[in-house]
C-alpha cells in the first residue's frame, strides 16, 4: 500500500494515495481517506476544543485522520477502533508518527461501545450510521457525534430505503436538506429515550453529500421526555406551496387551507432547535485561533446556524417565485421586509436560495409579489 503524507488542520499524517482517475477516488485505496470531509472534521475538532471530553472514540477510524485531529489539535486522550486489520496498522503509524496519547483497537465497533463508555463517541461510517447509534449512545457519557452519507434515503430520494434505516418517512422535497438532518435527529432522540436519556443538539447541520450531528447527553426519564416532545411532522402541500409542522407521535389527517389537497406527512422527525447558539457563539468566538482546515467555511456556517429559526422547514426562493409567476428581486429585500413585520426571517445554512421565516405563506406571497 503506497502511502503520502498530508496535512489537515494543524495535523500531518499518512494516508492511503488514491487512484485520481477513477469514478470515486477515495473508494479506490484499500483504507478510506475522503479529503471533501475536511470540513466535517474541523467542526468535530472544534466542537471538541470547546468541550473538552476527557476521552474521545473514533469508532471507525480508517486512517485515523479524524481521532488523530481530535487528538493532536486539542490534547484530548483519543481511543482509535477499526475492525480492519491494515487500518490498525496505519492507525498506530500515525499515532507514533504525531507521538499522540491514544489507543488503537482492532475490533467490531458496536461490541467496543457496548463494553466501554467514552467521554465523546464519534460515528462516521461510510454509508447510514443506523447500525451504531444504539451502541454509541450506551457508550456515551456526555457526547455523540454522528456523521451520514447516505443522503439519498434520508432525504427521501430512495424512500423504502430511509423508511428501513430510520422508521420515518422522508420526502424529497426542496429542503430536503433540512429533512435528512431532522429524520437523523428524531432517529438519535427515540434510539437515546428507550435508556431514559434525553438529547440537547449542540451543532448540527448539513453540507454537501453529507449531515452532521454534535449532540449533548442528558440522563434522566425528564430529559427522556423532554426529548421525546421535540418530536413530530413536516405537512407538505404537493398541489401549492403550503407546508406547516406539528408535534406527537402520531400524526394527524391534514387538509391544505390554501389549495384543499391532502397534506403529505414528513416523519417522525425532530422538530426542535438543531443548534444551541450561545454553544455556537463561543466555537465563532474560538475559530479564528483553531488552526482548522477551512475557518471562513465553517464560519459562514456557524453563522448562518446561529441566525436560524428554530423551524423545520425552508421555502425555495426561486419554486416561491415561480408558483406565483414573479421576478424575483433580491432575497435580502423580502428577508428585510419579513423581519420589519416582527416576523423571523433569514437564509438557511445548506443551501444559498432557500429561506426560513414563520411568517404565514400568504404573507411571504405577498412580500414576494410586492418586489
Amino acid at each position: 500500500m503506497e502511502l503520502e503524507l498530508i496535512e489537515e488542520g494543524k495535523t500531518t499524517l499518512w494516508v492511503p494515495m488514491h487512484d485520481s482517475t477513477a469514478t470515486f477516488p477515495p473508494g479506490s485505496a484499500p483504507i478510506f481517506y475522503n479529503p471533501r470531509m475536511a470540513l466535517n472534521r474541523d467542526a468535530t475538532v472544534l466542537v471538541a476544543a470547546c468541550t473538552e471530553p476527557r476521552t474521545y472514540l473514533d469508532a471507525m477510524g480508517a486512517s485515523g485522520i479524524r481521532g488523530c485531529r481530535v487528538g493532536y489539535e486539542t490534547g484530548t486522550i483519543v481511543t482509535i477502533n477499526d475492525r480492519d486489520p491494515d487500518a490498525t496498522t496505519l492507525i498506530k503509524k500515525n499515532i507514533d508518527h504525531l507521538a499522540l496519547d491514544a489507543n488503537a483497537t482492532c475490533r467490531d465497533a458496536n461490541a467496543l461501545m457496548s463494553e466501554e463508555p467514552f467521554d465523546f463517541v464519534d460515528l462516521d461510517p461510510f454509508g447510514t450510521p443506523a447500525p451504531f447509534i444504539d451502541a454509541g449512545i450506551r457508550s456515551s457519557v456526555r457526547m455523540i457525534g454522528i456523521t451520514a452519507t447516505d443522503t439519498a434515503p434520508l432525504c427521501g430520494a430512495h424512500l423504502k430505503a430511509g423508511i428501513r434505516r430510520y422508521m420515518a418517512r422522508p420526502m424529497n422535497t426542496d429542503y430536503h436538506a433540512e429533512v435528512g438532518l431532522r429524520i437523523l435527529l428524531g432517529y438519535a432522540a427515540r434510539m437515546t429515550a428507550r435508556y431514559d436519556r434525553g438529547i440537547i443538539p449542540q451543532f448540527c447541520f448539513a453540507h454537501e453529500h453529507f449531515v452532521r450531528l454534535h449532540l449533548k447527553l442528558a440522563r434522566g426519564t425528564q430529559a427522556a421526555d423532554q426529548t421525546l416532545a421535540q418530536m413530530g411532522y413536516i405537512y407538505q402541500c404537493t398541489g401549492c406551496p403550503y407546508r406547516t409542522e406539528g408535534s406527537g407521535f402520531f400524526p394527524e389527517p391534514k387538509v391544505c387551507p390554501h389549495c384543499g389537497k391532502q397534506l403529505n406527512t414528513i416523519g417522525p422527525l425532530w422538530t426542535g432547535a438543531i443548534q444551541d447558539t450561545d454553544f455556537l457563539s463561543v466555537m465563532n468566538e474560538r475559530l479564528p485561533d483553531s488552526g482548522i482546515s477551512a475557518p471562513d467555511e465553517l464560519g459562514k456556517i456557524l453563522t448562518c446556524c446561529i441566525q436560524e429559526p428554530a423551524i423545520s422547514f425552508s421555502y425555495d426562493y426561486h419554486k416561491l417565485a415561480k408558483a406565483y409567476r414573479v421576478s424575483p428581486g433580491p432575497i435580502a429585500v423580502v428577508l428585510e421586509s419579513l423581519q420589519n413585520m416582527g416576523y423571523s426571517a433569514s437564509r438557511v445554512h445548506y443551501s444559498g436560495y432557500c429561506i426560513k421565516t414563520n411568517a404565514p405563506l400568504e404573507t411571504l406571497r405577498d412580500c414576494l409579489t410586492a418586489q
